[in-house]
């Protein structure tokens, strides 16, 4: 590409000033210099365009035809770079609201967050969390991480986070006499998520074993601490385990794993998916949770 060979930005900002005036001692007062100083620059730019751009009258002054084309050209230059400027510094204080299932958030996004501030950090980010997935609607916050299929939603972008299997778990002690009975061990129920045991009891070729009543718990990490506690066995998401198992306070309670067709998805709305820093974090995240996969 051609280097391009421009005028002096001061010297284009000097002669549309003293264009949309008429003068140059209004343009030296609105861009805080002397007249003499605007009266230079003009004349640098006629110079440098080998045009006169004023015709200089006793009664003041008058753009000439070149003058006038260069002018319609500065004005909407100056306006372009305007707008331009003021949507990088629009984007280096915007601030996001990120809705996000509490469990994923304490799991696996807090210990990343971290790495947001050192890659991103003009990007402002407000977290809520929920263990209501009815509470997280793309349309209460600039983008929601919740529980979804990974194909296409009308009027949504949705990028997949992470793959979700089901897993059941148990306090180490449990296992320590053999494998467990779940004919006999209390299950621990999440409330949002009703038909976990039954789902996993099916796959894993348990499907005779009744559900029977048992405690249950308004968020799957409080679930995990009871199973923890020893007061029965729970279904998991593996996926958000490694903290758990790395502890040792939990162990897989049995081989099966039972893979869903639902994803976390990192979901906003398709109006903005030209946002400068909803995409900015959105590519971030995406990236974040591939390289966790490939490690």
């Amino acid at each position: 590409m051609p280097v391009r060979r421009l005028p002096s930005l001061n010297a284009i900002r000097a002669f549309e000033a003293t264009a949309r005036h008429l003068s140059m001692t209004l343009a030296a007062h609105e861009l805080a210099v002397t007249p003499g100083a605007v009266s230079r620059l003009v004349r640098a730019l006629e110079a440098d365009l080998k045009a006169s751009l004023f015709v200089r009258r006793a009664g003041g002054i008058e753009l000439t035809p070149v003058g006038r084309s260069m002018a319609d050209a500065a004005r909407e230059a100056l306006d372009r770079l305007h707008e331009a400027a003021s949507g990088v510094r629009m984007r280096q204080h915007r601030r996001l609201s990120i809705g996000v299932y509490g469990h994923f958030l304490s799991r696996v996004l807090l210990p990343r967050l971290a790495d947001l501030g050192r890659s991103l950090p003009s990007l402002e980010v407000d977290v809520h969390t929920s263990t209501n997935p009815l509470d997280l609607l793309p349309t209460r916050f600039d983008a929601v991480i919740a529980v979804s299929s990974s194909g296409r939603q009308a009027g949504l972008v949705v990028r997949p986070l992470m793959p979700i299997t089901t897993v059941a778990v148990a306090a180490p002690r449990r296992l320590a006499a053999g494998p467990i009975d779940f004919t006999a061990v209390p299950l621990l129920h999440t409330r949002p998520r009703p038909e976990d045991w039954r789902r996993w009891l099916d796959h894993a070729g348990l499907g005779a074993i009744a559900v029977r009543g048992g405690s249950s718990f308004e968020s799957a990490s409080q679930t995990l601490e009871a199973a923890a506690a020893d007061l029965g066995a729970a279904i998991a998401i593996e996926e958000l385990l490694q903290p758990d198992l790395a502890s040792g306070s939990l162990v897989i309670a049995h081989p099966a794993r039972r893979p869903t067709t639902r994803h976390f998805t990192l979901q906003y709305e398709a109006r903005l998916a030209a946002d400068p820093s909803l995409t900015a974090f959105a590519d971030w995240l995406c990236a974040r949770f591939a390289r966790a996969d490939d490690a």
